[in-house]
């Protein structure tokens, strides 16, 4: 039998639902006897698949580098999970939205800059108007709340998913029921 090929992607976040991930510490181990992590920050690999079967992913969608990896990764992906409260309501990279882009870049890059006060615009990607979730942009197969969701969720989650078992995340999750 072959392995769920597992990608983890990384959009406008923190990493800590990363670091729950990693978390789950022994039962990675477990994880790895059953899994394939064929895309990922936490792996070399630097062009996502053709095919995968499960993709993790984190943040929202903040630049128009982030909706162009989301939307690759939707179109190669079996079953995407939204994974963490940034990827399912914009959270804390949404707070920007109510100052604008502009207001934004002028403070940290003019006001806040003591030597070379420019805004870049080589090498980064331009910021959308406003944060928002995945869901706005492509078709979320699985919600795992939390910021972060805890290691226990990751590891149920994923259970569930690579064995087809039901998933009953709710008395594990901060949301409750």
């Amino acid at each position: 039998m072959s392995k769920t090929k597992l990608a983890t992607v990384w959009l406008d976040g923190c990493s800590g639902c990363h670091m729950s991930f990693l978390d789950m510490d022994e039962r990675l181990l477990e994880l790895a006897e059953l899994v394939d992590v064929v895309y990922s920050p936490l792996v070399d690999t630097k062009e996502f698949p053709e095919s995968v079967d499960i993709a993790l992913v984190e943040g929202a969608v903040a630049s128009e580098a982030d909706e162009a990896k989301i939307r690759k990764v939707r179109a190669h992906t079996r079953t995407l999970v939204a994974m963490g409260d940034c990827s399912i309501t914009g959270n804390v990279p949404a707070m920007r939205n109510p100052i604008g882009v502009e207001a934004i870049l002028e403070r940290a890059y003019i006001e806040n800059a003591s030597a070379q006060q420019q805004i870049p615009t080589i090498g980064v990607p331009k910021l959308l108007p406003q944060v928002r979730p995945i869901q706005d942009f492509v078709k979320v197969d699985v919600y795992l709340p939390g910021c972060p969701p805890s290691a226990d969720t990751f590891h149920t989650a994923l259970t569930s998913l690579i064995t087809g078992e039901p998933m009953d995340i709710s008395a594990l999750t901060r949301f409750g029921a």
